[in-house]
């Protein structure tokens, strides 16, 4: 991911209002490794069930406010991120939903989809698995799971601003 300032994130909100998006909570971004990242998603510490998500949009960056599901999976349960689809307990993995842009999402219409509850993707997907016989090398895996992701993450914020 390319590296962005709190003025870049703000700008790039598409599914809240120019004054809302001034007054959400940044992460701090002098601590993030953004080589190793696909998107940016961090949680508002006032608002639990609030949450944010940058990706990039071809040439631009695109902000989402996402809302966390009040009820979890219950707990021995697995679960797949509809994202990284990485396998988790079910606990780990929470339903988030996305306001859709415009008048759709003025009128409630939203987008919902299983993301890993921490919002840690991009540090899941690089945990290489053991090299073992008639299987890609461990480094392959961690490329395609990037991709995946990617394209994953493309496809849920192109869904958002559909409108």
């Amino acid at each position: 991911m390319q590296a962005l300032t709190e003025d870049q994130i703000r700008d790039s909100f598409v599914n809240t209002t120019r004054g809302e998006a001034e007054r959400l909570p940044m992460p701090g971004l002098h601590e993030v490794l953004w080589d190793e990242r696909e998107y940016l998603g961090w949680h508002d510490a006032k608002a639990p069930q609030r949450a944010y998500l940058t990706v990039w949009q071809g040439d631009r960056p695109v902000s989402l406010v996402l809302r966390a599901a009040e009820r979890r999976i219950r707990s021995g349960i697995s679960a797949m991120c509809s994202l990284c689809h990485m396998p988790q307990p079910g606990a780990q993995v929470t339903l988030f939903s996305a306001p859709r842009i415009g008048e759709a999402g003025r009128k409630g219409d939203t987008v919902g989809t299983y993301i890993c509850a921490d919002l840690g993707c991009s540090a899941i997907i690089r945990i290489a698995p053991p090299a073992a016989p008639m299987q890609l090398p461990p480094e392959e895996i961690v490329q395609r799971r990037i991709a995946g992701l990617r394209e994953r993450l493309d496809g849920f914020a192109q869904t958002v601003m559909a409108g």
